[in-house]
């Protein structure tokens, strides 16, 4: 199995509470009918449209946002099961493009229709807009004292005025709890009794939420690379940073045994410490320490680790170089003209980043370091971080354990070795989750297990159609890694594609 790659409806709920541990039981929103139309790229495969819900869930007749939607259809409806709701991460990928992606298996395809929405806030659904010109002037994620701290805090105060004021009135409403209950809505539009839902890395704080909230309207959840929502600020400086150096620690591991590497018989660790040294002092042209630093981080996801270590070999080998304008600047900015937004808020919503002064954040920091010592910090959390600097406080969903009661088995999966959202969360995630949580582990490397193997995909299928779990603690090995050439249709180039391909929009 390989990858290969409007409608209006209303759909008002009643009155429920947002706080953190809303009442399990809630109300069944009114059940509008959707009117699903061709889309207009491409259009003899998917249907696409939007669904209507309350900016405010606490005030269902004030302002609303459209929800931009897609459908791929089941190839076989004489054994259609339903509609399979799925969230790519991000957080602020495109879910209605996802749902166009032959990612699942043709069994999976066959059974259910693949439903992608836009997350409030994203994509076709709202997008935060800010001043591409106010984002290109970002500062450096790494800080180095309570000056440049104060300058970050500045630039965020700035952002988040800027944004808000171009975004309009969804932007003080982008948590995973309002989309939860968006989902909920989408679910009684399209006439499903319980919701069966996959969601990768960030979608898997929508699944979360969803669980506590509906536990009674749950069919299936796949939660696929797991974020914890219950830790706070320190513990994860300290997770993402181990995690990217488990990720590094597994590329010297296997480029050690790798012949085709191109630092094959080398001292990995030495030649990346001297890339590292090299950026701070402004000797690797447009390469900052951050960017460098992303080179394991981002090259993880696949891994990708032939093109990480022509990378760094190509690095090692460059002459010194004056320091240049920061490409990553130059791309967000980018990034905002070509309408690709920046999902930062949804994050700011979800996970109160307070830091009171550099003292303290220099404590995250040193915290970090001691544990990768290598790669010193993960620079996307550095970058989420850094944007949820000036959030006011309180944010409207902050962290907690998991409450869920009343819900049947939720998977939960994840890599061993993965570079964004480790296998410590998947596991405190499933403890949270009590004999609800069941754990899937991919003895192996990469961020999104799904498609990583016969035996990941099998078990999934499994559970998605069967509503069998696999046993507690169930793992699956590690496969192979292949040359680029022969690798299977990897999370990365789903990223690349989701950011690439445009908006969904329907014919006229």
């Amino acid at each position: 199995m390989r990858k290969a790659g409007p409608l209006f409806a209303a759909a008002m709920a009643a009155l429920v509470g947002l706080t953190a541990f809303a009442p399990a039981r809630a109300a069944e929103p009114d059940a509008a009918t959707i009117e699903w139309a061709a889309c207009a790229w491409p259009r003899e495969k998917y249907e696409c449209g939007t669904l209507t819900v309350p900016v405010d869930w606490n005030n269902p007749a004030g302002p609303t946002v459209d929800l931009f939607l897609s459908r791929q259809r089941a190839t076989d409806p004489a054994a259609r099961i339903g509609s399979l709701l799925v969230n790519p991460g991000g957080p602020g990928l495109s879910g209605a493009t996802f749902a166009t992606f032959d990612f699942f298996s043709p069994e999976v395809r066959r059974r259910f229709d693949i439903v992608g929405f836009d997350v409030r806030g994203t994509a076709a659904s709202n997008r935060v807009l800010c001043s591409p010109d106010l984002i290109a002037q970002y500062p450096d994620t790494f800080i180095e004292n309570q000056a440049e701290l104060d300058h970050w805090q500045d630039f965020s105060s700035r952002a988040r005025a800027d944004c808000k004021s171009r975004t309009g009135p969804v932007f003080e409403h982008l948590d995973s709890v309002s989309v939860a209950h968006d989902m909920d809505a989408l679910r009684a539009a399209l006439g499903e009794e319980k919701v069966t839902f996959y969601g990768i890395s960030y979608g898997t704080v929508i699944g979360q939420a969803y669980a506590e909230r509906f536990p009674r309207r749950v069919r299936a959840l796949v939660l696929d690379s797991v974020v914890d929502h219950s830790i706070d600020e320190g513990r994860a400086f300290r997770d993402t940073a181990a995690f990217a150096q488990d990720a590094f620690d597994a590329f010297v591991k296997w480029c050690a045994g790798e012949t085709r590497c191109a630092l094959h018989g080398k001292d990995v660790r030495a030649i990346w410490t001297r890339l590292m040294d090299r950026a701070e002092r402004g000797e690797l042209g447009t390469h900052t320490k951050r960017s460098v630093a992303r080179i394991i981080s981002s090259g993880s996801y696949a891994p990708a680790w032939w093109s990480v270590a022509d990378q760094i070999a190509r690095l090692d080998a460059s002459a010194p170089q004056a320091q240049q304008a920061r490409p990553e600047a130059q791309a967000q900015a980018q990034a905002q003209a070509d309408g690709i937004h920046l999902a930062w808020q949804l994050n700011c919503a979800d996970f109160d980043t307070s830091i009171r002064d550099y003292r303290q954040y220099a404590r995250y920091v040193r915290r970090a370091k001691a544990v990768a010592p290598d790669v010193e910090l993960n620079p996307s959390h550095l970058t989420l971080n850094t944007w949820c600097l000036s959030e006011p406080k309180p944010i409207p969903n902050p962290q907690h354990r998991l409450r869920v009661r009343g819900a049947p088995p939720i998977l939960v999966v994840n890599s061993r070795h993965d570079p964004a959202t480790g296998l410590a969360w998947a596991v405190s995630v499933a403890r949270q989750l009590g004999r609800t949580g069941r754990l899937l582990t991919y003895e192996g490397v990469g961020h999104s297990v799904y498609d990583r193997s016969d035996c990941t995909i099998s078990t999934i299928d499994r559970y998605l159609i069967t509503l069998k779990p696999p046993a507690y603690r169930a793992s699956c090995p590690a496969v192979p890694l292949e040359p680029p050439a022969q690798a299977r249709r990897s999370h990365d180039f789903l990223l690349r594609d989701l950011t690439d391909r445009p908006a969904y929009e329907t014919s006229s």
